[in-house]
């Protein structure tokens, strides 16, 4: 089933990317963008059937404002927050805000096309593995916050920490090279390196996983996004 989509998260490498696997299984994407604030904009002037609303910190303060302003100007438009693993009370203040469905950063296209045939549908989508993990971590909280980001941060350079942070914000090998002041061939090592000590075999995969486990809130200061 073709679905009528946007797309607005906060990395424009997930955005682009998202689109266009969206677009080459069939979908009808009538716009995409970044950050992830831009989605009602999108939703209320392209009128689509759903729309994916990326977030890096959907528990941030007003982060969900748009999703809450798509429900009054158009609600028609079924909106799936994509977001890092959530606490339980995360999913629930999305759905609470309007929104149909959650989708993990890290899910298969396959899963953000069932959620969004579902959303559009009027059900709700949320994957049961999610569920699983949500209520797990409410009759077992962690011991540690972001343990897994802070475990995966310890492994990285300095440079590659600068890597990873330019990644996420969408910077493609030549802009890495530029912003750090070597060659193109010396980026793509850095890249390489990074990816092979998170054990990811794509940027893609390797944001997603930055975002999911809270990598990037462990990054020096100066490399925070």
């Amino acid at each position: 089933m073709s679905v009528r989509v946007v797309v607005a998260d906060d990395r424009r490498l997930v955005a682009e990317a998202l689109a266009s696997a969206l677009r080459v299984r069939g979908h009808r994407v009538l716009g995409a963008g970044a950050p992830a604030v831009r989605a009602a904009d999108l939703a209320v002037s392209k009128q689509p059937d759903v729309c994916l609303f990326g977030l890096a910190a959907p528990d941030a303060p007003g982060a969900l404002d748009p999703v809450l302003r798509m429900r009054r100007e158009c609600p028609r438009v079924a909106v799936v927050v994509l977001g890092p693993v959530p606490r339980p009370r995360g999913v629930a203040a999305a759905f609470a805000a309007g929104a149909r469905g959650y989708v993990r950063h890290d899910e298969r296209i396959e899963g953000v096309e069932r959620a969004m045939v579902k959303a559009k549908a009027g059900e709700a989508a949320v994957a049961p593995q999610l569920l699983r993990e949500a209520f797990a971590d409410l009759l077992h909280p962690r011991t540690g916050p972001d343990a897994e980001g802070a475990r995966l941060a310890a492994l990285l350079t300095e440079r590659e920490a600068d890597v990873l942070a330019r990644i996420v914000e969408g910077e493609d090998t030549r802009r890495i090279a530029a912003g750090l002041g070597v060659a193109p061939s010396t980026a793509r090592t850095h890249v390489q390196r990074l990816l092979t000590k998170l054990g990811t075999a794509s940027r893609l995969e390797a944001a997603a996983l930055a975002v999911r486990t809270g990598l990037l809130d462990h990054l020096p200061a100066g490399r925070r996004l």
